[in-house]
């Protein structure tokens, strides 16, 4: 059975205790209806919630002044440079003083163009005190697109008046873009270069009445932000995000929480993901601000080149609680089993991992448990949360739990429905975390949600334990991404990539799957860096690419001796070596693959996996 289907993380019975989680277990109520659709709803009531963000600065500024709330270093990895509560909310009032000074409203925009840094904060900030919307993107819209044809299309969906950069020098291409859309448009830059004004002079205004005023009249339906998704079927949406559906998040967290936080201990995180999604830019931010904690921007990324730079701020900031994509657990293990100086930093304070955006594989599950008993003597509770950027989190593991894959329990407040379609049940949410619609698009809208108002996600979930579902949801795939072969057999896409991955465990760091209409599966696969690094060092004849290969097909025929029916069985493979093409919207700047995008780009790889004789590269399992 695999990890996707609830399946034990380890078959030994004898392990290490967990690390105590500090937060409530599973209690659930569900309603089965007559039509096959399921209600699950948690008995936990949220906590309170603040009333905005803005006012939720303005409250952390007030209760500690002094205390840093945001630090990051200087260019070439130098010194940490850091502003506390009392200069964050004094820098966000000055620059919602200006927009208001400018006659920005709600009807209006900031767009943010360039990726996390403490300046993005305090324009993120100061719209939201303002009520003037701030819409981050992707930095790779501006910086690695050929015709910028997604900024255009985001400036188009929300119109701004403003926008800011961290460097006119380095997105100067993409502000000659934007100025031909729009002359009248104002540019900010951290810098103040040519053509911008400089972000310290406007964040240096003096904050008047009417900055307290906006920041009295917002309320739970207030926009704070736009935030886009990743446009895996189509161009980015605009996502309205609410000051309540942010807000709703925090008090479904809250409301888990087995014991009130400790006033002597400052939480500390070290964050990668991109503030243009929900996870960092709205969970992680927002998380961090509620419990009044220090927010340490890493400017690494799990890619060959940059995690060294994670591994670096690792040595010096020992998170208490640490999330991320599984493709940087997949790296953080590695480089931890050969640094043993890198292992105690880490485990140092910490009480628990998260992941999300995907499912981490059992292979890597178990080797951070390894590296955590190693260290502590304990394992490390993992937990994870499930949403999207029109829900925010919706659900989440918060019970300690030796299974992979699982999606968890709804937060207090929220409804989850599971709607049957065909043989799986497709997720559905309602609740205050969940948007109203997409910006200026009433078509889309209206397709987007049921006749009841819940949003329909696309993703299919079940319980892992039909019989008590206190044991939580598992993932079973995207409802668009599973096929049928051609004799019939549904090939479960979400549960399948994983668990090739696994097999392949370290060579292999992300697998796409074919295969619809075809007689078997075929399977396009990414290298690891530290596979092939291990490879190019090892002596014997053919390259490298060559003994991957083989290494593969042995990993994958034992996988399918055990696998079952031709719905779990590889048939084909070949080796990627181009990387996944952000721009052509293959990978999110956070590390996830865009399956459809991945098959439609690489149409002639898909193509050879079938083609009789065989195409160049293909191997047969």
């Amino acid at each position: 059975m695999s990890p996707a289907d609830g399946a034990p993380a380890s078959p030994n019975p004898v392990q290490p205790a967990f690390k105590p989680l500090p937060m409530k277990g599973p209690d659930v109520e569900v309603e089965y209806r007559p039509d096959g659709s399921i209600l699950i709803r948690s008995r936990h009531a949220p906590g309170d919630g603040p009333i905005s963000i803005a006012q939720l600065l303005a409250d952390r500024a007030a209760e500690h002044p002094d205390r840093p709330f945001i630090r990051q270093r200087e260019p070439g990895h130098g010194p940490w440079r850091e502003m506390n509560y009392g200069q964050v909310k004094r820098a966000a009032d000055g620059f919602a003083q200006w927009l208001l000074d400018r006659g920005l409203t709600s009807a209006d925009s900031v767009l943010i163009l360039s990726a996390n840094s403490i300046e993005h904060a305090l324009v993120m900030l100061g719209c939201y005190t303002a009520g003037a919307p701030a819409a981050p993107i992707s930095p790779a819209y501006s910086l690695m697109s050929a015709d910028h044809a997604k900024l255009k299309h985001c400036f188009a969906t929300v119109r701004p008046k403003v926008v800011f950069a961290q460097s006119g020098e380095v997105f100067a291409r993409a502000f000659e873009t934007l100025r031909a859309l729009d002359p009248d448009l104002v540019f900010v830059t951290a810098d103040g270069g040519e053509g911008a004004l400089a972000l310290s002079d406007l964040t240096a205004t003096e904050a008047m009445a009417a900055v307290e005023a906006a920041r009295a009249g917002h309320s739970h339906a207030t926009v704070a932000k736009f935030l886009f998704t990743s446009g895996s079927t189509g161009l980015p949406k605009g996502v309205p995000q609410t000051h309540g559906m942010m807000a709703g998040v925090i008090a479904g967290q809250d409301g888990l929480r087995s014991e009130a936080p400790d006033p002597d201990v400052i939480p500390v995180s070290l964050e990668w993901m991109p503030w243009s999604h929900i996870s960092a830019g709205n969970i992680g931010f927002n998380g961090n601000l509620w419990a009044g904690g220090i927010l340490h921007l890493d400017e690494g990324k799990p890619i060959p080149g940059l995690f060294e730079t994670t591994i670096k701020n690792l040595y010096e900031v020992s998170p208490v609680v640490f999330g991320s994509a599984p493709i940087a657990f997949a790296m953080l293990a590695e480089a931890m089993e050969r640094d043993v100086a890198l292992r105690a930093s880490f485990f140092k304070n910490l009480r628990y991992m998260g992941y999300g955006g995907a499912t981490l594989s059992n292979d890597i599950y178990e080797r951070m448990q390894a590296l955590a008993v190693a260290e502590t003597g304990q394992r490390i509770p993992l937990t994870t949360m499930y949403g999207a950027t029109e829900t925010q989190g919706i659900t989440v593991v918060h019970w300690e739990t030796e299974r992979v894959g699982l999606v968890g329990l709804p937060l207090p407040g929220i409804t989850i429905k599971l709607t049957p379609n065909g043989a799986k049940y497709e997720v559905r949410v309602k609740g205050p975390t969940v948007t109203t619609g997409y910006h200026n698009d009433p078509e889309k809208t209206a397709a987007a949600f049921d006749e009841e108002g819940f949003y329909k996600l696309g993703d299919a979930a079940r319980f892992v334990d039909p019989r008590d579902p206190a044991k939580g949801l598992v993932f079973d795939g995207r409802v668009t991404e599973d096929f049928k072969l051609d004799t019939g057999a549904w090939v479960s896409v979400g549960a399948l990539r994983p668990d090739i991955v696994a097999a392949c465990s370290p060579y292999i760091q992300d697998a796409v799957i074919a295969g619809q209409d075809r007689p078997f599966i075929g399977a396009l696969l990414w290298p690891s860096p530290a596979g092939l690094q291990a490879l190019t060092a090892q002596p014997g004849e053919g390259g490298t690419i060559e003994k991957l290969a083989a290494i593969v097909r042995e990993a994958l025929g034992a996988f399918n001796a055990a696998a079952g029916g031709s719905s779990r069985r590889v048939g084909r493979f070949t080796i990627m070596t181009e990387p996944p093409s952000i721009d052509a919207g293959e990978i999110t700047d956070k590390g996830y693959v865009n399956q459809r995008a991945t098959l439609e780009r690489r149409a002639d790889l898909v193509a050879a996996l079938y083609a009789e004789p065989l195409g160049a590269g293909v191997v047969v399992v």
